[in-house]
């Protein structure tokens, strides 16, 4: 049976660790909250060794010779070991499918399996996704849709001790455009601030007042995640709001030098979970990197940043152009290829 990450919790905390889970999805906060949760019951019930498996350098699949052997071979440090599964594209191949099988339908007794997937849909599944459930339990971390986010801002806000009325509620789902991350902190936020009485809307307001460091890391998320449209209406909000180029446009370049580094390692093959660790890119941001850095490769992250200083540029009158409008078609082709011939256009 299905599961949703939220339902997975209380799940957790109702019985034993199953011998596998998996938790797939393309809502990142989503599924890292569950297997943080997998995480955290298995280290309650004794489970301290945890051992990690994903593609690394230019494979496209984790080395399932190794992940099957590590299954049977004993532990030499404790009695029972968490194997996590990193699967970005939730399909592990013909190979990789025989091995979550076997592995499902004899269960070591010292093995708990955690299977973490990024992109999920119908098409996804087959013998080995029916096996894990078979023994274990299925997440499936669907996009909240625009008028679910409410209540899902309400549980969130309610899980944090918090109370606020309807208004409060829709005004703060209306800020954060679909934004689960950007939800979430500015929840914590709330619980940072708030004087513990019922939050109406003039109350919410003040406290989640517009801040353009905040705004422009949603600018981004939205360019690094693919979704134009949404960079296109926030940055007109931003401008609207009397925000100026250059003080957005430091962290558009530190963004963007990150990706460039990141996919220069990509592409001689480097280890880039190490590079995710030394440029401190935190787990559940990583799929939204992943995702990005399959629509270009090291050369046009490169020239997106070489843009980027066209940019600033414009921004400080040093080249004529519209530095708003140069801005704008740079992180729309960070979030969609077919937008590159943006760039070539007179003023941009």
């Amino acid at each position: 049976m299905e599961l949703t990450p939220e339902r997975l919790l209380a799940q957790l905390d109702s019985e034993a660790l199953r011998p596998v889970y998996l938790i797939a999805g393309p809502e990142p906060l989503r599924v890292l909250e569950a297997a943080d949760a997998v995480r955290a019951a298995a280290r309650k019930q004794g489970i301290d060794e945890r051992e990690v498996y994903e593609a690394e350098g230019n494979q496209r699949e984790p080395d399932w010779n190794a992940l099957s052997g590590a299954f049977r071979a004993p532990s030499l440090f404790a009695s029972r070991r968490l194997i996590e599964l990193r699967l970005p594209s939730g399909k592990p191949g013909k190979e990789g499918a025989e091995v979550i099988s076997d592995f499902c339908a004899d269960p070591p007794h010292d093995v708990n399996l955690l299977i973490t997937a990024g992109e999920w849909s119908k098409q996804h599944g087959g013998k080995w996704s029916e096996a894990v459930g078979r023994v274990g339990h299925i997440a499936v971390a669907w996009a909240i849709k625009p008028h679910e986010l409410p209540e899902w801002i309400e549980r969130r806000l309610r899980a944090r001790g918090l109370r606020a009325d309807r208004d409060a509620v829709q005004s703060l789902a209306e800020r954060v455009e679909g934004n689960l991350l950007a939800a979430a902190q500015e929840v914590d936020k709330l619980a940072l601030l708030s004087d513990g009485e019922t939050i109406d809307l003039e109350r919410m307001q003040t406290l989640v007042a517009d801040a353009a460091r905040f705004d422009v890391f949603r600018v981004l998320d939205a360019a690094m995640n693919g979704q134009g449209g949404q960079v296109s209406r926030m940055l007109a909000g931003l401008r609207a709001e009397g925000e100026a180029v250059p003080a957005l446009l430091g962290m558009v370049v530190m963004e963007l030098q990150r990706t460039a580094a990141l996919a220069r390692v990509n592409a001689r093959g480097g280890n880039i979970n190490a590079e995710f660790k030394a440029q401190r890119i935190w787990d559940s941001k990583q799929p939204m990197y992943r995702r990005a850095l399959q629509r270009h490769d090291a050369r046009r992250w490169e020239a997106l940043l070489a843009q980027a200083g066209r940019v600033d540029r414009m921004a400080k009158g040093r080249e004529s152009g519209d530095a708003w409008v140069a801005l704008e078609r740079l992180l729309l082709a960070v979030a969609e290829p077919r937008a590159l011939r943006l760039l070539a256009m007179s003023g941009a």
